[in-house]
């Protein structure tokens, strides 16, 4: 790799003043080749602080929906198991778990994080809907017929959490087992640990703390097409399906992943306010970016991530 690089870059973006394109940065951890090669923390972090996922908890949810699709425990082509939607001539009764996880329900929610009077975010996660966040999500219509529209919903995200965990069974105790047992401990995730509301449902759209290391241990995970130490945990084909770009989208997003446009192959999970675990496969490398940055920093922090990334090769044919 480019150390000096690599070394110039992180200097940068951790300096006692933060760059004002980018904000503060709290962690960065770099895996290369499965192997850890660059670890900061600011002043006020270090390696065994936990830090919110937000918006990255959705590519976790989408492993763990991946578990119990591979055990025909649920069916991505069948209508949603949504009580809420069952009365006959309901509309969103066609909606599918795949179009929720593609983010092709077409049910209204307005994704916004400025107004709490606007934004259906805002008042799922700490308003109305907070005790039961997906019966708050799945009162909205249908604003467009399910699988013709794309648009991005933190509401549709714990459908698909209250949908998985209520096919588990055991309320939060069963969910919060399931978790641990089927993916959380065997990556190692020991520092994870997810947020759940009054009803019981894991909060998948948002919630989820764990170390910077643990992170990048998911992202490796991902970038190994869901094996880890030999062993094969999602299906076969899961991974290359969540990062399938879905129509009308375009090209940015899969199936609860956020993918590259520039032919790179890259894809991430991505949270409110900067938050990072891409994925590069052709340089083999897994990047957290952990901290605070506003929406007009997004760029900066995706520039930063790009610039990190160009430190290590590309892989030579065959590997």
């Amino acid at each position: 790799m480019d150390a000096a690089r690599l070394t110039d870059a992180l200097e940068r973006v951790f300096a006692d003043e933060a760059p004002e394109e980018i904000g503060q940065t709290h962690a960065l951890v770099v895996i290369h080749r499965g192997e850890l090669v660059a670890e900061r923390y600011d002043a006020d972090h270090g390696r065994d602080v936990t830090l919110p996922s937000w918006s990255m908890a959705k590519s976790v949810l989408h492993a763990l929906v991946g578990i119990q699709v591979g055990r025909g425990r649920l069916d991505l082509h069948a209508p949603a198991d949504v009580p809420a939607w069952r009365s006959d001539g309901d509309p969103r009764g066609e909606i599918t778990l795949d179009h929720l996880l593609c983010m092709t329900s077409g049910l209204r929610f307005d994704e916004e994080y400025t107004d709490p009077d606007a934004s259906s975010t805002i008042q799922m996660l700490f308003g109305e809907g907070r005790d039961d966040v997906a019966a708050f999500a799945a009162t909205f219509p249908l604003d467009h017929p399910p699988g013709r529209v794309w648009s991005y919903s933190s509401g549709t995200s714990n459908i698909v959490s209250e949908i998985l965990g209520r096919g588990i069974g055991g309320g939060e105790e069963g969910m919060r087992a399931f978790m641990e047992r089927e993916l959380l401990a065997r990556l190692g995730m020991n520092s994870a640990k997810p947020r759940f509301d009054a009803a019981g449902t894991w909060i998948g759209s948002s919630f989820l703390f764990a170390t910077a290391r643990d992170f990048a241990r998911f992202g490796l995970f991902c970038l190994r097409d869901g094996v880890w130490e030999g062993e094969r945990i999602l299906p076969a084909g899961w991974m290359d399906r969540g990062r399938t770009p879905t129509a009308g989208s375009g090209g940015e997003y899969g199936a609860h992943f956020w993918l590259a446009v520039d032919g790179t192959g890259n894809f991430s999970a991505n949270g409110f306010r900067g938050q990072y675990t891409l994925m590069v496969p052709e340089r083999d490398l897994v990047i957290v970016r952990l901290g605070t940055s506003m929406p007009e920093q997004k760029r900066g922090t995706l520039l930063f991530l790009s610039e990190v990334a160009q430190c290590f090769p590309r892989l030579r044919p065959g590997g």
